[in-house]
């Protein structure tokens, strides 16, 4: 059996794929577990500064694994606390970046809205169908979506089925690029690169100010934005990223 996840290294840039094309990408129990480990190992290695989560070109994910839970009782569900994963995910501290073509439906909507930018080809169709199988969105559908998108969208999208295209997505806030399908995973991957040559710790100090804007008031939130931004000048690279801006030169950043 090949691996459900495939991953590589291209310079500071963790890249993980994933890699169940017989049932479109679909996201079961087995697949989580190896994404959420190596997503961790990318964030836990300090060569690695930027992640890239892409699929493939027909498609990102088309959703849960449904045959993971077909039968299973509620008992199963609630003890298999299989969305524990997911919160591992919104974890990472580093920025991640989904190249995402074709479908990307239900938890595969879901994935792409863990990750911080979403790069689009002009292919790609996101939604969150689960209420055609008598079910509703369940590791962050209903509520990243409707922040996203805001409420009419949101509702029009979870109630009926229906798919947004990328032009809807990009228009409605869902994702931030759309490109030509031949080029969405070489876009992705170049935009990664570029996350990859800022300063570490800004980058990922910068990720977390932003993931805050959604749960704070704005007074609490431009509080914790200032003291992220204090913070950040007892680093090297701040020091250095400065002193390069005067002497008109390019920083060499390190992570300190």
């Amino acid at each position: 059996m090949s691996d459900v996840i495939l991953s590589e290294v291209d310079g500071h840039v963790g890249i993980v794929r994933l890699n169940r094309p017989d049932v479109l990408n679909a996201l079961s129990l087995e697949l989580m577990k190896k994404l959420v480990a190596q997503l961790e190992a990318y964030d836990d290695d300090p060569n690695i500064y930027a992640i890239l989560l892409s699929g493939s070109e027909k498609v990102f994910a088309a959703g849960a694994d449904i045959t993971d839970m077909a039968d299973a009782s509620t008992f199963e569900m609630y003890n298999r606390n299989q969305f524990a994963r997911w919160e591992r995910i919104k974890k990472i501290s580093k920025p991640i970046v989904a190249a995402v073509s074709g479908y990307a439906l239900g938890g595969g909507c879901e994935l792409a809205m863990h990750c911080d930018i979403i790069i689009a080809s002009e292919t790609a169709k996101f939604g969150q169908p689960e209420i055609n199988i008598g079910v509703m969105p369940g590791a962050g559908g209903t509520q990243r979506l409707t922040r996203a998108v805001g409420k009419a969208v949101a509702m029009d999208v979870v109630l009926t089925g229906r798919f947004l295209s990328a032009r809807e997505a990009l228009s409605a806030g869902l994702v931030s690029r759309v490109v030509p399908k031949e080029n969405f995973y070489d876009e992705a991957l170049r935009i990664a690169q570029e996350l990859a040559k800022k300063p570490p710790l800004a980058l990922r100090l910068a990720k977390e100010s932003v993931l805050k804007a959604h749960e704070m008031s704005l007074s609490d939130g431009l509080e914790y934005e200032r003291k992220l931004f204090y913070m950040l000048f007892a680093t090297e690279d701040q020091k250095e990223g400065m002193k390069a801006f005067i002497e008109k030169r390019r920083p060499e950043f390190k992570g300190k």
